[in-house]
């Protein structure tokens, strides 16, 4: 790695850390539904209704745009999202790719953290992620894989929730796409490779749960922090 990388790396590492303070406290302004329970379809509420964007994000926005962004205990958010950062300026070196990933280091980072937290993933966050890929995306010629990569992406979870719903939720759908566009800006290889990195993320975690005794066959839990650890498993290791 030559020193003009890695100072980029440790700046963007650096950045991450305060983006990971902004994406807390976007986080903290989301709120578990009502009478919500675990299983839930995360995702399901409209942003017309009182918890969406108009009572909900803007509002958690707002809040956001106006803390100090200082990185706090136990400092996981910040922590993973300079990580992100880092990782991402290391392995993508188009620089409309790399805006793009970088974008959605900081919207992956706050929706894991309201996904683990509500079981939900916010269309507010979610459905302007898709216009503005896309516009980051189009100078860098490769607009036309990435789409192709998000509608399969998007089509394969979306058949997952058809055959159970009870497992995945719509918001688990609408991050597959943006995720396929991230991955396909990158290659195929990397779009499987984050699908399938998701799953195994997820089913692993879920063994984990039951070998502590700590949920049975049954249990569900939040799956878009897997998804977008996958997301990031394909760009370290695209070729697995």
């Amino acid at each position: 790695m030559s020193l003009l990388v890695l100072a980029a790396v440790l700046a963007a590492a650096v950045l991450g850390l305060v983006a990971g303070a902004y994406a807390r406290a976007v986080a903290a302004g989301f709120e578990t539904q009502p009478g919500a329970q675990p299983g839930a379809q995360p995702g399901a509420r409209p942003c017309g209704e009182p918890g969406g964007l108009r009572g909900e994000a803007l509002p958690a926005f707002a809040a956001a745009a106006r803390a100090v962004p200082l990185p706090r205990p136990p400092y996981v958010i910040e922590g993973a999202t300079a990580l992100a950062a880092a990782l991402v300026t290391w392995r993508v070196h188009d620089g409309w790719v790399l805006a793009a990933w970088l974008y959605a280091v900081l919207a992956g980072a706050a929706l894991a953290e309201i996904d683990r937290r509500t079981w939900r993933l916010p269309d507010a966050i979610t459905l302007p992620s898709y216009p503005i890929l896309l516009v980051l995306l189009a100078p860098s010629g490769r607009l036309l894989p990435a789409m192709a990569s998000g509608c399969a992406l998007g089509a394969v979870y979306a058949v997952l929730w058809f055959a159970r719903p009870t497992g995945l939720g719509l918001g688990d759908v609408k991050l597959a796409g943006l995720i396929g566009l991230l991955t396909g800006a990158l290659g195929v290889q990397a779009t499987i490779v984050a699908g399938m990195a998701g799953q195994v993320l997820g089913a692993l975690y879920a063994v984990g749960l039951l070998l502590a005794r700590k949920a049975t066959r049954t249990t569900e839990f939040p799956f878009g922090p897997f998804m977008l650890a996958g997301m990031l498993v394909a760009l370290a290791f695209p070729d697995i």
